[in-house]
């Protein structure tokens, strides 16, 4: 076991020393708002009467990647399949770079592959939730219309 912060677990998994899945990876880019544990607890403090939302990534199958799409962002469904019952896949014959230049409400996890995931998000988070940090584990730039 080793204690990281979450700029330095985002590092090792940049670099390949540890693997987590892309929620997981959300989640850090999101602590990565947090410059202490104290600030973690005041914000989580003044938030939990909020409320929550349910979310169910939807996966979006690009010709050179996938796309985890999250509730907000302009190409998530009406009706999410919240079981996977309905067995729904999204895909189309466009590349990543593609529907990200096209796009501009983003909430979403481009995984290019299994150690290159980037998240972006310019929706304005719901419950007073805070929005997860922006990183990308290439080089690519997606930013043009953030």
């Amino acid at each position: 076991l080793q204690w990281s912060s979450p700029p330095e677990a985002i590092e090792r998994f940049k670099s390949q020393e540890i693997w987590f899945p892309p929620p997981q990876f959300y989640e850090f880019c999101r602590l990565c708002n947090f410059p202490s544990l104290d600030e973690l607890h005041k914000f989580s403090s003044e938030r939990a009467l909020e409320g929550c939302e349910r979310w169910m990534p939807v996966m979006l199958s690009a010709s050179d990647g996938y796309i985890q799409l999250l509730p907000g962002d302009e190409l998530y469904p009406e009706d999410p399949d919240y079981t996977g019952e309905k067995k729904i896949i999204m895909s189309t014959d466009k590349k990543v770079e593609d529907l990200m230049k096209e796009g501009s409400i983003f909430h979403r996890i481009v995984i290019k592959n299994i150690n290159n995931l980037a998240v972006y998000v310019n929706i304005q988070a719901k419950y007073k939730h805070m929005n997860p940090l922006m990183i990308n584990c290439d080089s690519s730039d997606y930013n043009s219309k953030l």
